[in-house]
């Protein structure tokens, strides 16, 4: 149990640094999402969703980074929908939203 905490903290230190360097050295922020991803395979944990969502690149694993590495739009029409593309490999990854009810 304490193995899978240790684990944990790494990895969102390492989601922390990654997004702290982006800026001032991509490569060292794309290592580190590269060693958290291999922490979180060799212990076995999963990343948590708010990291694996929104900060890495599905197809390239690669950190993503609004405005710089990703472009966000919103489709309202059909359903509605948030879309992510990665702007190094191109890869579309499409976020539903669900609509709140007032009762």
């Amino acid at each position: 149990m304490r193995r899978r905490r240790i684990a944990l903290e790494r990895i969102e230190r390492l989601f922390e640094l990654s997004l702290k360097y982006f800026e001032k050295n991509s490569n060292l922020a794309d290592r580190y999402v590269e060693i958290a991803r291999r922490i979180s395979m060799k212990t076995r944990i999963r990343i948590p969703n708010i990291y694996k969502r929104y900060y890495i690149c599905r197809k390239c694993k690669r950190l993503i980074v609004p405005g710089y590495t990703c472009r966000i739009r919103i489709r309202t029409e059909g359903n509605p929908r948030i879309i992510v593309t990665c702007l190094r490999c191109g890869a579309i990854k499409r976020i539903p939203i669900r609509h709140r009810h007032n009762r």
